[in-house]
């Protein structure tokens, strides 16, 4: 597959892998492997960066669905070259990472139940409760790698809130999860929505926020202009980063970030590559939710 333009494929999409360990995905010599749901059943995608775009090659039930949707998934759809950094700071991220592309999965309620499992807690442990959800209810993917396709909707909504518990996710993200994955079909609806009637759609499932509705539409709808709002610490990067300010909030957040209004999303790729605000209390303590 041809793609106009420098494309680095870690940069575009190895933010969709769950921390190191997660069992849908794998990293190797052969490239990028992703284990996904399809429509016509489960699929294993590898993507591997050539001289000129990318090689693509898939297995499985819907291993022609997920190869359709590729090109999406890495970015050839996105256009970099509407984005212009307007702090001197992001200039030279932006001249490293000029291989990032927004891409989107398509895949709207496999982005939401990790984006809803990491809702309130740490990464380490909203990744720790993912993997194991993963590892219990998935079942193993075609082709030639070792990896898991996440849970069907249909499991995860028929499953009792305490059966959960074990995995570190409580009844409130657990019940959750249970109404999205109920309503799985009009969650994937989303993908081919105008995306304020995406975020529409998203946000009308109880306990789910702005903050997830906009995780997922930044992976799954790839949407340039998703900002996170409420996340613990993405306010202070912000304004760390474009006005040297240590502690922001949302507010603040949204305004340091106004002159990238339609690329929001892009620009905070960029924030994100840049050094961190000092600390200035305890790091948050991991919880074992199973043995509550």
């Amino acid at each position: 597959m041809d793609v106009d333009g420098p494309l680095d494929l870690g940069l575009t999409i190895g933010h969709l892998r769950r921390g190191a360990y997660d069992p849908r995905y794998v990293i190797d010599d052969e490239g990028f492997w992703r284990a996904t749901r399809t429509a016509e059943g489960p699929a294993t995608l590898n993507l591997k960066g050539t001289a000129g775009g990318v090689r693509a090659r898939a297995w499985g039930p819907g291993a022609a669905l997920a190869l359709a949707a590729a090109p999406a998934l890495f970015g050839a759809l996105d256009d970099p070259s509407v984005f212009e950094p307007k702090h001197a700071v992001l200039r030279e991220p932006w001249r490293r990472m000029r291989g990032l592309r927004l891409g989107r999965t398509g895949a709207v309620v496999e982005a939401i139940v990790p984006s809803i499992i990491e809702q309130k807690v740490t990464g380490r442990e909203a990744f720790r409760s993912y993997w194991s959800l993963v590892r219990a209810y998935g079942v193993r993917a075609p082709g030639p790698r070792d990896l898991l396709v996440p849970p069907a909707p249909h499991v995860l909504a028929e499953l009792p809130y305490w059966a959960y518990h074990p995995l570190g996710i409580e009844r409130k993200r657990a019940d959750t999860v249970k109404r999205v994955c109920a309503r799985a079909a009009r969650m994937e609806e989303a993908a081919a929505m105008p995306i304020a009637d995406a975020y529409r759609r998203l946000q009308a499932i109880q306990g789910v926020g702005p903050w997830t509705a906009a995780e997922v539409a930044r992976d799954a709808l790839g949407d340039p202009d998703a900002v996170s709002v409420g996340d613990y610490h993405l306010k202070n990067h912000v304004a760390w980063v474009l006005a040297g300010e240590p502690r922001a909030t949302d507010e603040r957040m949204l305004e340091l970030l106004e002159p990238y209004r339609g690329q929001r999303a892009r620009a905070i790729r960029l924030i994100e590559a840049c050094p961190t605000p000092p600390r200035f209390g305890p790091r948050v303590k991991l919880r074992d939710i199973a043995r509550m």
